[in-house]
């Protein structure tokens, strides 16, 4: 059911390619259709969101029904038995814990005599939360992005989710009291997204929106990026298990299953010097796979994006992996600590057999928001930071105005900008 492929193979050529590529370009019919719901939105607000809710989550909503009442709220997470409550605070302490590290304060400091420069740390006003709430709830989701927007100083954290039928989904309502969300709307889909970019008559403006989403969510969130703040494009998830000999064969296989539940579209890759070990997750795999549940979408990542890679040694597969640079890294071998400053590429780095990806979804800490498709050469998990907002602050005295002014307007004028260096100038005269 899992290939194994040699890492100097054309064939592992084309398969890093492909895998390297998915997802990452949105067709010209979605892209046009996506386009056409935000303008509607922009244009027609709520009436469009209306139309469009009724349309694809099925059920008529109205100014007055939009937005989930205190009490349906209430009565919805009430549904939630004691012990499940009692599972997403402790996971939500978990990850409350960990963000609170990623506090930022504002500063100043005196550069030299007569120069104050600082920098003021500013919490966003109100921030968009997108989180599925069909037929697959992740409360997870709710805790991940919004303790973080809380922990920064958010004043209000809004929540758009899906709610076919009408109804919330009980674990989505549970999450968003635990982690502090302020009100929940019951919209989904690309006109969520247009909705708290451009605010219509019942859903406010948002500053950022932030959360995973299916494929018309993330073109969405692309196309509103610059009228608000994104976190970033999510694409389909993935992870990268880098082994030796010591890992355990079953663990392995059943980490890659993990990520290969997701979708279709995820990616799941091995990569070992052991080809012993290869044949025994590639094994593994096949027999762990007939009694997963989610058995035919398992089946077709790994058919499409799924593979045990022999690689000549662990140095190989590293270089690899920071071409890669997956979503999630597992190092499953004898002494990761020895291989982790050579990690320059991950989302997220798992260290040890006893540390499995799922971990990381839940109950570790961090944050499970992590950049996919290759896009942690350059960005980061959602955090606290992602929240924040930072204006400079400049104060220069007489004297020291007087020691920058002539090389100030001099570099003024080198770019021809001579109203700047007048500006300067002018100070300097009686």
């Amino acid at each position: 059911m899992v290939r194994i492929i040699r890492a100097e193979s054309q064939e592992f050529e084309v398969f890093f390619s492909q895998l390297r590529e998915r997802g990452q370009v949105f067709d010209a019919e979605l892209t046009g259709m996506v386009a056409g719901v935000i303008d509607d939105v922009r244009r027609r607000g709520d009436e469009a969101l209306f139309a469009y809710t009724a349309r694809w989550d099925k059920h008529p909503v109205n100014a007055a029904t939009i937005e989930v009442s205190r009490e349906e709220w209430r009565e919805a997470a009430g549904h939630v038995d004691a012990e499940t409550t009692a599972l997403i605070r402790l996971a939500a302490s978990r990850i409350e814990k960990f963000h609170e590290r990623q506090r930022q304060e504002s500063w100043s400091a005196s550069d030299e005599d007569g120069v104050e420069l600082g920098q003021m740390v500013i919490p966003l006003k109100r921030v968009g939360i997108y989180a599925p709430g069909g037929l697959a709830s992740y409360p997870s989701t709710v805790l991940m992005t919004a303790i973080p927007a809380r922990i920064a100083g958010v004043r209000e954290i809004i929540l758009a989710t899906p709610c076919p039928g009408g109804a919330l989904a009980p674990l989505i309502a549970a999450a968003a009291e635990i982690a502090g969300v302020s009100r929940i709307f019951r919209i989904g889909g690309a006109q969520a997204v247009a909705a708290l970019a451009y605010g219509t008559e019942s859903i406010p403006r948002v500053d950022k929106i932030v959360g995973p989403g299916n494929k018309y969510v993330a073109a969405a969130k692309k196309m509103v990026f610059g009228q608000v703040a994104i976190d970033m494009i999510a694409g389909p998830s993935e992870v990268l298990v880098i082994a030796d000999r010591t890992g355990n064969a079953a663990w392995a296989a059943a980490d890659m299953l993990a990520q290969a539940e997701h979708d279709e579209n995820a990616g799941a890759v091995l990569m070992t010097p052991d080809e012993a070990f290869a044949e025994a997750v590639a094994g593994e795999v096949k027999r762990q796979l007939d009694n997963l549940e989610r058995y035919s979408i398992a089946a077709r990542s790994l058919q499409n994006y799924g593979a045990v890679i022999i690689t000549h040694d662990l140095d190989e597969a590293i270089g690899l992996a920071n071409q890669f640079a997956p979503e999630h890294l597992e190092l499953m071998v004898e002494n990761p600590q020895a291989y982790l400053p050579r990690i320059l590429n991950a989302g997220a780095v798992f260290m040890g057999r006893n540390t499995p990806e799922a971990l990381g979804d839940y109950m570790a800490g961090p944050n499970h928001v992590l950049p996919t498709g290759g896009t942690a050469r350059f960005a980061s998990p959602l955090g606290v930071y992602d929240f924040y907002k930072r204006t400079s602050v400049l104060s220069f005295s007489g004297e020291a105005l007087t020691r920058y002014a002539e090389p100030t307007a001099r570099f003024a004028d080198l770019e021809g900008l001579f109203g700047h260096a007048r500006s300067v100038r002018l100070r300097l005269k009686p």
